[in-house]
C-alpha cells in the first residue's frame, strides 16, 4: 500500500473528542480527589469533604474545557504547519473480513 498523508483535521471535531478523552481523565481525578477529600474531612470537618464530592463534578468540566481548547488549538497549529510542508505519512490498509 502506498503512504497517505493527514493534511488537514476538522478542528471542533478533534477538539470535542480531545475534551471527551480528558474528561475522562478528570472523572478519574475527580474520584480521587473526592476520596483525599473524604479522607481529610475526619480531621477537617464536612467543608473539607463537599469539596471532596464537588471535585468529581468540577474535574471533569474543567478538564473538558482544557481538552476541547488544547485540542483546538493543537488541531489549528497542525493544519498550518501541514498546509506549508507536509502532513503525517500513514499507512493505511483495507480491513479484511
Amino acid at each position: 500500500m502506498a503512504m497517505q498523508e493527514l493534511k488537514k483535521i476538522d478542528v471542533v471535531s478533534f477538539a470535542v473528542v480531545m475534551g471527551l478523552v480528558y474528561a475522562v481523565i478528570g472523572v478519574v481525578f475527580g474520584v480521587i480527589a473526592a476520596i483525599i477529600g473524604g479522607a481529610l474531612a475526619l480531621f477537617g470537618g464536612a467543608a473539607i469533604g463537599a469539596l471532596g464530592v464537588l471535585a468529581i463534578i468540577i474535574y471533569p468540566i474543567g478538564f473538558f474545557i482544557m481538552g476541547f481548547i488544547g485540542g483546538a488549538i493543537f488541531v489549528i497549529v497542525y493544519n498550518f504547519v501541514a498546509s506549508h510542508y507536509r502532513g503525517i505519512r500513514i499507512n493505511l490498509e483495507t480491513a479484511k473480513k
